[in-house]
């Protein structure tokens, strides 16, 4: 049987990390301007790329988080699941504000491993809800793998 789509927690889930991203942003938006004048490794993507990937894997998580909130599950696995990605949201947000505004760039790769540790929790949690929405979350875990390679390799340039 199809379940009916839940338009208002839908709208709310995709909301909030979109919501968390855009207020990083503009704490972090004269950052883009430093960043542009780092040394980069290889690999490196033009700084537009960043806000247009942000923005797909923050819809991704919030049909993600929508999924397991909506899930025909124990409350308690429901409820578990979303505060440890409540979690890695926090984590999210506060990474760009070390790495960008205080430019401490081996703390935030430390974060971003944290970080990492927490989206892979909060995905393996996921499943155990909700399969798709555990896959909604694997491009989110590629990605910040790819920030830590960048993350890291930064730091030892600069």
């Amino acid at each position: 049987m199809k379940k009916k789509i839940k338009w208002k927690p839908l709208l709310v889930c995709v909301a909030i990390p979109v919501l968390a991203g855009i207020v990083s942003g503009f704490l972090t938006r004269g950052g883009m301007g430093t960043f542009e004048n780092l040394y980069k490794p290889p690999l490196a993507p033009p700084g537009w790329v960043f806000p247009v990937v942000w923005t797909v894997l923050f819809v991704l998580m919030g049909v993600a988080s929508y999924l397991v909130l909506t899930a025909d599950a124990p409350q308690e696995q429901k409820s578990k699941a979303l505060k440890v990605y409540a979690a890695q949201l926090v984590f999210n947000f506060c990474w760009s504000i070390i790495f960008f505004n205080m430019r401490q760039y081996f703390f935030a790769f430390v974060w971003l491993v944290i970080l990492w540790a927490l989206i892979l929790a909060a995905a393996i949690l996921f499943a155990r809800v909700s399969k798709p929405a555990a896959y909604l979350m694997i491009p989110y875990l590629l990605w910040v793998t790819f920030a830590g390679y960048l993350n890291f390799a930064i730091y030892l340039l600069n």
